[in-house]
């Protein structure tokens, strides 16, 4: 497949001001924030607000969106998220019918993040959600669904016909992500562990990297 126009890019994870400015100069179109106290890149609400309010607001050309991620959340941890920070989408690990509900509950877009092992995982419908994830199923031993740095493989999503928006993530990093985007005609990345120098320590070099890669600069690594 050719590399898709305008590829958008998310940076997961971010915990840390270097990280968020690095970001931001980049050109990132989302920011991650991770509520989910197993993941090492973890934030309460209240440091999540800290951080977005060194970014541009999210309503000002070319700043980046505030997505939170989430894993199996109650409505009061999403509510709670939501009374400290402005997220213009809610990423959610959990089951289509709660995904709907969520964004019945929250009136924000839902993103819902789909760990794939085999072809027939690949979702036919968006389940109640207005975007997914496509990451690779987290190991047995994992104790977090995403953000392992495992690398999809990407030969199954040949010819798969998506049912929407859905962003590419697992194992995603500067030296690869261009050629996951020819290989699967993502219109959208995702990357969080690809763009650190260690367990929840973002690079602000790999940052740039991955971004200006996924683009398709002349000269990223």
């Amino acid at each position: 497949m050719e590399r898709p126009a305008a590829v958008r890019v998310k940076i997961c994870g971010i915990n840390s001001a270097e990280a968020l400015a690095a970001a931001v100069a980049a050109g990132a179109d989302w920011i991650g924030f991770v509520f989910f106290p197993r993941s090492p890149r973890a934030l309460t609400p209240a440091e999540a607000a800290s951080l977005s309010a060194r970014a541009p607001a999210a309503a000002q050309p070319g700043a980046p969106q505030r997505v939170g991620l989430f894993v199996d959340p109650t409505d009061a941890e999403i509510a709670a998220a939501l009374e400290a920070v402005a997220l213009d989408a809610l990423q959610v690990y959990a089951g289509a019918e709660r995904a709907a509900a969520i964004r019945l509950q929250f009136g924000r877009p839902v993103w819902r993040a789909l760990g794939i092992a085999e072809r027939t995982d690949l979702p036919a419908a968006l389940g109640g959600a207005d975007a997914l994830v496509i990451e690779p199923k987290a190991p047995e031993d994992a104790t977090r669904p995403g953000g392992n740095a495992r690398r999809l493989d990407w030969a199954l999503l040949r010819n798969w016909v998506a049912p929407g928006e859905w962003l590419l993530a697992g194992g995603l990093s500067p030296a690869n992500v261009a050629a996951a985007i020819a290989a699967t005609g993502a219109h959208a990345v995702d990357v969080s562990s690809g763009v650190e120098r260690a367990p929840g320590r973002k690079d602000p070099a790999l940052i740039h990297a991955f971004i200006a890669a996924a683009r398709g600069v002349e000269g990223a690594r």
